[in-house]
Parts: C-alpha cells; structure tokens; sequence
C-alpha cells in the first residue's frame, strides 16, 4: 500500500507540474493527435508507430518502463506510454524530435560504456537500466522522456497512452461529469481523519 501512494504522490505530484500554460499553447495540436488517436481506434486498425522504428520504439517502452515501473500495479510499458510519445513527436512535440534522436545515439553509447557486452539498453537487466538511467538523468533527453512518460501515462487513452486507463486507476481518478464526495484519494483521506 505505501508503494502505491508513493506512486500516486509521484504522478500527481508530476501531473501538477505540467502546467497549464504548457497544454494552453499546445492545444489545437493536442486535438489533432487526439483525433488521430481516435480515427485509428476506431477504425480497427492496430497502432503503428509513426516516428520510432521498431527498434528505437523497444529502447525507448524500456526507458518507460523504469520511470514508471510495473510492480504490484501497470507502468508505463502497459499503459503504452510508447505510443503516447510516438504520437507526440509527430504533432504537438515536433521540436521534440531531434532531442529525442540524438539521445537515442547516445543510449547505446553509455550503455556499452556501463556495460562493455551489452548491444541495447532494453536487453539489461533492470538494475543495470537503472544505473544507465541514472548516469544520464540530469541529461534534456532523460527529463524530456519523464515527461512524456508521464503525459503518456495519465493521459486520456485516446492519446494513444493510459491503455485500459492504468493510469487513471493508479491514481484513483474516476473519468466522471458528476462527482459527488469524497472526489478522490485525499478527499477520502481527509474525511476519515475528519471521522
């Protein structure tokens, strides 16, 4: 139970710090990857990646899956943050792109440098991952793909990310027009504190 309110505490604390102003400029771009996301859900079709290859788009789900790891609830990997980011990359985090190339050239770069016998980061253990992730976590290229992680996870699944809202169910969020109280984790919280 304490691992899942660090994990709230993380992701809400992580959702807040987004800010409005960020979704406010991005807006008309996030309806359209919005609606993309949804003409292809819609239409059957099985997501494909658009600006990833097969081989970055595994690299990069293994980063994920270490900023939000599964443990006795779904990370990042199930909630198909991947995805979520692929979409950003080609509409509203177009500048994101060459960010997002250069530190997958130097991924496997730090990671042979960690680990001489490796070939991918997504083939080392977990806690090898972990030591590659925290060699580079100061890096623009880290910060950027929390982010985005993030985004991926708590967004609406029409985005592409929050697959079978893992992410909403994480953080007790109910997808709601009405709500009555308790709203949430806190609420509840207060409440019984109040009792």
């Amino acid at each position: 139970m304490e691992n899942n309110r660090t994990r709230r505490k993380f992701l809400t604390g992580s959702a807040f710090g987004l800010g409005s102003a960020w979704i406010a400029l991005h807006w008309p771009a996030i309806l359209a990857a919005q609606q993309h996301a949804h003409d292809v859900l819609s239409s059957g079709q099985r997501a494909q990646f658009q600006f990833f290859s097969a081989e970055q788009a595994a690299e990069i789900e293994a980063v994920t899956a270490q900023i939000i790891p599964t443990d006795s609830t779904p990370g990042a990997r199930e909630a198909h943050a991947v995805y979520f980011i692929d979409r950003a990359l080609i509409t509203f985090d177009r500048d994101k792109q060459s960010l997002y190339e250069q530190g997958l050239r130097d991924l496997p770069s730090k990671t042979i440098e960690l680990f001489p016998s490796a070939h991918k980061f997504s083939e080392l253990r977990a806690e090898e991952q972990i030591r590659v992730l925290t060699a580079i976590e100061q890096s623009e290229f880290f910060e950027q793909v929390r982010v985005h992680t993030v985004m991926g996870f708590l967004s609406n699944p029409e985005y592409g990310g929050n697959h079978d809202q893992v992410g909403w169910k994480a953080i007790d969020f109910e997808q709601s027009h009405v709500q009555t109280p308790p709203f949430g984790y806190y609420d509840a919280e207060y409440a019984k504190s109040k009792s």
